[in-house]
């Protein structure tokens, strides 16, 4: 089969691999679309993602839509209990929790947090996690989530980057008549602006230093848009803001426009090791500064909200076949370019 295989830092290619043989617990998908993500271009650019270092070769892609192909005989009972069948259209939850660990109490619920999870397309562990930018891979039954009638597989590709949105809104609390600041309307950012919108947010402004993704924010829900590099000023006295830009010299500016009292999500993952950021204020202003990692199980909920009506297709703004991968890498990496979600057909 052919899969999207990151070697080295630079070096990213579109290779026959050889096709997975599934377990008999497993389910085998045919891939049909994936979502290039920040951390897909980490890994094609440097090599590091976070604290990941690629070791090996690794096929990427953790946001992925497929149908299912195949079912193993320990998988078939769980498959059919959650009303799915051989052409299925589905997408894939990609954590894995790994080894025994006793929660506390009172994060009992937050898997996201579990202290290991391999992840797809992932070289967190050694062996890597193998990613689903291929023409096929198995998965766990209880990775599978059905794409419900009216959502595109097309769509369905965006329910992962779409859960981590609702999980950053989330962690702000109850965002219900607030005004909410997103800085960074990238993928993650103009999804946390629709995300914010369905929570019931009164006004939602997105900044950005990019007009197109600002353009792209206003067709996902936001009320207003604040162009950062045209020297426009963040709102004052916003009651959230969901920090997605990664960009620590922004900080000061965001805990400035956040009110006295109010939360500051960071969900925009900021460089490892030691950064500069102005962050006096967070004491001054009794400003709460809240991480977000991932998402616990947000993806059923997303999809919920696309099968509602929610419509993400302004997020996608270019498609690329498989063979031409390594083009929309660099569509992806490459914001003069207008773009913000790429999608590969693998198909």
């Amino acid at each position: 089969m052919l899969a999207v295989v990151v070697h080295a830092p630079g070096d990213l290619r579109v290779q026959e691999v050889p096709d997975p043989v599934p377990a008999p617990d497993e389910v085998l998908l045919r891939m049909s679309f994936g979502g290039i993500c920040g951390s897909d271009i980490a890994y094609w650019r440097s090599g590091i993602s976070g604290t990941a270092v690629l070791k090996d070769p690794l096929i990427l892609g953790h946001e992925v839509s497929g149908t299912i192909e195949a079912v193993g005989a320990d998988a078939l009972a769980a498959v059919e209990a959650a009303g799915l069948g051989i052409g299925s259209a589905v997408t894939v939850h990609p954590a894995t929790l790994v080894g025994q660990y006793r929660m506390p109490a009172e994060i009992a619920d937050r898997t996201n947090l579990w202290p290991q999870v391999r992840y797809f397309g992932s070289a967190a562990f050694d062996p890597h996690e193998q990613g689903g930018f291929s023409t096929l891979r198995a998965v766990r039954p209880d990775q599978l989530r059905a794409a419900p009638a009216g959502v595109t597989l097309e769509h369905a590709a965006l329910a992962e980057p779409f859960a981590v949105a609702l999980h950053a809104v989330a962690r702000a609390g109850d965002v219900s008549g607030r005004s909410v600041l997103v800085n960074g309307a990238g993928p993650i950012g103009a999804l946390a602006v629709a995300a914010a919108r369905l929570h019931g947010a009164d006004r939602v402004v997105a900044a950005d230093l990019s007009p197109a993704a600002l353009e792209i924010a206003r067709a996902m829900g936001a009320d207003g848009t604040v162009d950062v590099g045209a020297g426009a000023a963040l709102p004052a006295d916003v009651d959230v803001a969901i920090e997605a830009s990664g960009a620590p010299r922004a900080l000061g500016g965001v805990v400035a426009a956040v009110r006295r009292g109010g939360v500051l999500v960071q969900v925009g993952n900021l460089p490892a090791g030691e950064v500069q950021a102005s962050l006096g204020g967070i004491v001054t202003r009794e400003i709460e500064y809240r991480g977000s990692y991932r998402f616990v199980d947000e993806i059923s909920g997303a999809l919920e909200a696309m099968a509602g009506g929610l419509d993400v297709s302004p997020l996608i703004t270019h498609m690329v076949p498989l063979d031409r991968a390594v083009e929309g890498f660099e569509i992806a990496a490459d914001r003069s370019t207008g773009s913000s979600k790429v999608l590969i057909d693998l198909r």
